[in-house]
């Protein structure tokens, strides 16, 4: 099987793309980032990497609610504009690969209950959200017009010292091995935290899927355990050797305040669910910085 993998050099990305590879995968990367700098945005690149693939494991994206914030135009281009490419380029070939598509617990916005099943409404609140919520409408379009097609639900994902900085989790495992200020915005902002051994796992899993030309209701990877960034700062304090002090400040109004996902639907269609603790998959990687440091 030969898998096209957009997005391969980010947090989810580079971990999928190796685990598929060690089981025998044929995944080509196409990344900004990667050895030939490949943009999701252009077409001609496109064409040429979905040349003899049998399926896209779609993950470049703006994948930040902040960056959407900043630069919404942007966000709108990347998440938006280059799916509709790549669909559109796919449906074109005459044997079309099969798609899954990577979305976000974004989608969902300001609930009022939990856990959150993947029926419950849209209701995006931010730039980011709005972008992955027309990205799956788009996707189910393609669906109607004969492609195969999934799509899977990120919540917060976590576990690599080479993640944005100022993300919450690596942002606090930093100050855990380090030494270092946690800005808590929001105390009872509430995620769902899982490791991204067990989010490519699950990637994995729905992938294979797909191939078999399985359409599936969609799914989010979640492990049904809110975490609040005071209990995440707490944790961050307790497995530190180093001076770690806190600042509090006010949640911001673009973040969503409350996430927790119901992983039963996950569990049921794919087998799936998160193996890694919080305290553990946290631990490993205030260790990962401690050793980077060295």
């Amino acid at each position: 099987m030969r898998v096209l993998v957009s997005g391969s050099e980010g947090l989810i990305g580079k971990c999928f793309r190796a685990r598929i590879m060690r089981n025998g995968v044929d995944a080509p990367g196409f990344d900004l980032r990667g050895a030939v700098p490949e943009d999701i945005r252009n077409r001609e690149q496109l064409r040429a990497a979905l040349a003899a693939v049998d399926g896209v494991v779609h993950l470049a994206a703006v994948s930040r609610v902040v960056d959407g914030e900043n630069d919404p135009a942007h966000c709108w281009a990347v998440n938006v504009e280059a799916l509709d490419g790549l669909i559109r380029e796919m449906l074109d070939l005459r044997t079309p690969p099969w798609l899954v598509f990577a979305s976000s617990r974004e989608v969902y916005g300001r609930v009022t209950s939990l856990p959150v099943p993947e029926t419950a409404p849209p209701a995006p609140v931010n730039v980011y959200a709005r972008s992955k919520a027309e990205g799956e409408r788009l996707v189910t379009e393609a669906r109607a017009a004969g492609l195969c097609a999934n799509i899977g639900r990120f919540a917060t994902v976590y576990g690599s010292a080479e993640d944005h900085a100022d993300r919450l989790i690596p942002a606090f495992a930093r100050a855990a091995a380090l030494g270092g200020e946690l800005r808590i915005d929001g105390a009872e902002t509430t995620i769902d935290a899982t490791h991204v051994d067990d989010v490519a796992d699950g990637l994995e899993r729905l992938m294979i899927a797909t191939s078999r030309q399985e359409v599936l209701p969609t799914v989010h990877f979640a492990s049904g355990v809110g975490t609040t960034v005071a209990d995440l700062a707490a944790l961050a304090q307790s497995v530190s050797t180093r001076i770690v002090t806190t600042r509090s400040e006010g949640a911001r109004s673009h973040d969503v305040g409350k996430f927790v996902g119901d992983p039963a639907r996950c569990q049921a269609l794919l087998g799936w669910s998160y193996r890694t603790s919080l305290k553990d998959g946290f631990t490993r990687l205030v260790r990962d910085f401690e050793t980077a440091a060295v």
